[in-house]
């Protein structure tokens, strides 16, 4: 599986007015020149216009989300964080739609055919938000996969200190963590006032998580790792003066903030969140689901259709699973195979470090074989490295974090050590196609070098097509030399009934009425995945309603793109060439998508 972590803001081109009093001004100056453009249409054309509001709006994501600045390399703003109180959460609200009437007021017309798109992916997706804004997303602040306790860690590993000054604006930021984690008790709170909290059942190992955060010495704090690491190029003296400086942060200001967190978490929230688990259950809850539904899948579908193409697409895998069974030789029954994948000692590595070798093996031989399935290839590197201590318990199988030319930090592959008995080697080839080459890694450090596209087309994305192309790499395997005996291949054929389980068990859960127990029975009946992965699968899809119904759903897509213009060219169909076009527009909605790739195959078969 995957999650990617990428600040939310690269998903967002609303404005906000969220920044703190010293950098308002500058904010609120910003916003006046994209507010001044829609009385503009005398002096600029409908294209400068665009681009105007478009590299306006790029200053005004880094002035008030300095996270977005760290992700990007950029030196500014690295002493703040995000205004993440309720006041700045309705500003944005009111923000967002003066830009969408900025948005509307340039005439669609008169625009480039290229800006009529990069135009309608901007209206499209403020009008999105703005309609979401209606339910509480905003109160669900904390859970097992995120929120202060993870994300400010996540955060301070990816900044890159090397000078002096460097290190002094982390320790602003450290200043800055009591106001951040005020802010996000504040939110809980409200959540508890309207009734919308996330399952208690799945914030059990949270307190650990936080309490992980506190601890006796700084120097062992996951938050101040770069301070343990100054270069020696430094004078010792100042190398010492910083260290002192962070350690006090620490113990005056960040411990008694996560010490206030952890007693409210453990006294005030977690007594009082609530027992169901589907999202139907929450204030105007079916709604919300069906929009965050259309949202991760960018289609009109009901979570009534994709719930029955989730059971489609189970049973269509479980006849190739069976296949693959009867061809190994195994004698006994599907449950009797899956028993055999998840106890047997020789699909498990013994330590951690054997784990990431074989993973880093994987991953090499992927290099070499893109060469036969794309003709452009990515200038990132990436590399494989363990999830953190602090959330590998309750954290899933992988994820993947985007890296940064400008920033000089690659791509990486977390790849999750803990529990060694649950991570089988059957599965770790097309685990490593989808989070890192052709996967995610590769889709990501292209679409960043798209430089002829603006800004949130390089650096945000669309869920349905970044996870659906990660779930499509796994099956390119198959062109690249990979699973070749029958445990990899039904590797590959169970991450992919992983994948269509989704449909089922997420609209299940939080549509149709299912319980958890019920999508953890679902999930084992089909999937030889081990129970403690299973439920940690099961609590994501709690957690984040929708998100997990992109992957089958984009693959599904890009898979039906092949085969068209496979029929469509016939001889003439070169696959290197589909993958780089499929690729070099950056993620796409897929209706947007097809679209494009329709208008290709035409072009191909013109020439």
């Amino acid at each position: 599986m995957s999650i990617i972590r990428i600040a939310s803001v690269l998903l967002v081109l609303a404005l906000s007015t969220s920044a703190l009093a010293d950098w308002r001004a500058d904010a609120e100056a910003l916003k006046q020149q994209i507010i001044n453009l829609k009385d503009a249409p005398g002096e600029l054309t409908a294209d400068e216009r665009l681009q105007q509001a478009i590299d306006l709006s790029y200053e005004q994501n880094l002035i008030t989300s300095p996270e977005f600045a760290t992700f990007l390399g950029d030196p500014r703003y690295q002493d703040r964080w995000s205004d993440n109180s309720l006041a700045a959460e309705q500003q944005d609200e009111a923000d967002t739609r003066i830009f969408l009437d900025v948005m509307r007021s340039i005439p669609r017309a008169e625009l480039s055919a290229a800006n009529r798109l990069n135009y309608d992916l901007i209206v499209a997706r403020l009008e999105e938000q703005i309609d979401g804004f209606q339910f509480g997303d905003q109160y669900l602040a904390i859970s097992q996969l995120s929120g202060p306790q993870q994300d400010i860690a996540q955060l301070l590993a990816i900044s890159r200190p090397v000078k002096p000054a460097d290190y002094e604006n982390m320790i602003a930021r450290l200043n800055g963590i009591p106001l951040l984690i005020d802010n996000n008790i504040e939110r809980l709170q409200k959540g508890l006032e309207a009734g919308v909290t996330p399952p208690q059942v799945t914030l059990r190992d949270v307190p650990d998580q936080i309490r992980a955060q506190i601890v006796d010495d700084p120097a062992q704090s996951s938050l101040l790792q770069a301070f343990a690491n100054i270069p020696e190029s430094m004078p010792a003296e100042q190398r010492e003066k910083l260290q002192q400086q962070a350690y006090a942060t620490y113990n005056d200001k960040v411990k008694p903030a996560f010490t206030k967190l952890l007693n409210f978490f453990e006294n005030d929230y977690l007594p009082n969140t609530r027992e169901s688990i589907g999202m139907s259950a929450l204030p105007d809850g079916r709604a919300w689901y069906a929009h965050r539904a259309s949202t991760f899948t960018t289609t009109d579908m009901s979570p009534q259709q994709i719930h029955d193409i989730g059971l489609s697409e189970v049973k269509r895998i479980r006849g190739e699973m069976e296949k693959v069974i009867a061809d190994s030789g195994f004698e006994g029954s599907f449950a009797d195979f899956l028993e055999f994948l998840r106890t047997d000692p020789q699909f498990y590595h013994a330590s951690a470090d054997d784990l990431l070798m074989e993973y880093r093996d994987i991953a090499k031989r992927a290099d070499a074989e893109l060469v036969k399935v794309f003709g452009k290839l990515p200038r990132l590197p990436y590399g494989v490295v363990p999830v953190p201590e602090y959330a590998e318990k309750s954290q899933t199988t992988a994820y993947y974090q985007p890296g940064s030319l400008e920033a000089g930090r690659p791509g990486n592959f977390f790849a999750n050590t803990y529990a060694l008995e649950t991570r089988p080697r059957w599965e770790m080839e097309a685990l490593t196609l989808h989070e890192a080459v052709p996967g995610h890694h590769f889709q990501i450090a292209l679409a960043q070098e798209l430089d002829e596209l603006p800004w949130f087309r390089r650096l945000g994305g669309y869920t349905a097509y970044i996870e659906g192309w990660g779930l499509y790499s796994e099956s390119l395997g198959e062109e690249m030399g990979f699973y070749q005996d029958p445990y990899s291949k039904f590797g590959q054929l169970t991450y992919e009934m992983w994948r269509a389980i989704r449909l089922v068990v997420d609209t299940g859960m939080h549509y149709l009425g299912w319980s958890r127990q019920q999508a953890i029975d679902y999930f084992k009946e089909n999937a030889g995945k081990q129970e403690h992965d299973i439920i940690v699968e099961v609590d994501r899809y709690i957690v984040w309603p929708g998100q997990a119904l992109a992957y089958k759903i984009g693959e599904l897509k890009i898979k039906q793109l092949r085969a068209y213009a496979t029929e469509q060219l016939g001889e003439a169909f070169d696959l290197r060439d589909f993958h780089d076009h499929l690729l070099g527009a950056g993620a796409l909605p897929l209706d947007v998508l097809e679209q494009r790739m329709h208008e290709w195959v035409a072009g191909q078969q013109s020439s």
